[in-house]
C-alpha cells in the first residue's frame, strides 16, 4: 500500500497488474482488533494502579493483590497475553490459548465481537473463488462494519476502499508475495542474531551461503 512503491512499479513495469498483498490488508483489520484490546488493557492498568494506591494509603490493609481468573491471569495479564491469539483463527489456537480466549471473551464481549469481524474478513479471502464474488463479499463486509460503527474498523474499511481495485486483483491468480515476506523475516532474524550489520558485503556473503 506504499504510494512510493506504486510509482516505482508503474515506472519499471508499465504493463503490470498490481496486487495489494493479502498479508498487509489482513494486517490492517487485525490491527483494528488490537486497538480495542490496547484501550481495554490501559483501562485495566489504570484500575489496578488506583487499587494499589488506595491500599497503600490505608495502613490497616495488606498490600493489594489483584484478583486472578481460573488460568491464573490477572485482568491486566489476560489482555496483554491475548495479543497473539487474536491474530489467529480458532482452529490454530493451542489448548492454553483456547482457555485464555474463553475467559477473555467472557469478560470482554466487545473484544469477541471485534475478533469475529476480523475473522469474517479473513474468511472472505479464503472462500471467495473469483474477483466478482470477492467484490460482492467485500461490499457485505463494508455494510457490516458500517452497521457496527466501531471506529478502528471504520478506519480500516476506508483504507481498504482506497485500494479496493488492487486488493481485488489478488483473486485473478491468488497472487501473493508470502514467500518474499517469509524470507524477509528470516533475514531480519539473522540480522538480530548477529547483532547488526557493519560489513554489508560479508553479511550478504553469509546470507548467500546459508540461504542460497
Amino acid at each position: 500500500m506504499s504510494n512510493a512503491m506504486d510509482s516505482i512499479i508503474k515506472g519499471s513495469f508499465p504493463n503490470v497488474t498490481i496486487v495489494t498483498d493479502r498479508f498487509h490488508v489482513q494486517q490492517l483489520v487485525s490491527e483494528a482488533v488490537q486497538e480495542i484490546r490496547i484501550v481495554l488493557r490501559k483501562k485495566a492498568i489504570k484500575e489496578e494502579s488506583r487499587a494499589i494506591l488506595r491500599a497503600s494509603r490505608n495502613k490497616k490493609k495488606k498490600a493489594y493483590q489483584p484478583p486472578v481468573y481460573e488460568n491464573d491471569d490477572t485482568k491486566k495479564q489476560l489482555l496483554a497475553r491475548s495479543r497473539y491469539l487474536l491474530f489467529k483463527p480458532k482452529s490454530k489456537w493451542s489448548e492454553k490459548q483456547t482457555q485464555r480466549a474463553t475467559i477473555l471473551f467472557r469478560e470482554f464481549p466487545q473484544l469477541e465481537h471485534a475478533y469475529n469481524i476480523s475473522m469474517t474478513f479473513r474468511s472472505w479471502y479464503e472462500t471467495s473463488t473469483s474477483k466478482e464474488q470477492a467484490k460482492v463479499g467485500l461490499q457485505r463486509w463494508y455494510t457490516k462494519v458500517e452497521d457496527e460503527n466501531i471506529e478502528p474498523f471504520l478506519v480500516a474499511a476506508l483504507s481498504i476502499k482506497a485500494y479496493e481495485d488492487t486488493i481485488l486483483n489478488y483473486f485473478n491468480n491468488r497472487s501473493t508475495n508470502a514467500s518474499a515476506e517469509s524470507f524477509n523475516a528470516k533475514l531480519k532474524g539473522f540480522r538480530t542474531l548477529v547483532r547488526g550489520v557493519r560489513d554489508v558485503k560479508f553479511f550478504l556473503f553469509r546470507v548467500a551461503k546459508l540461504y542460497g
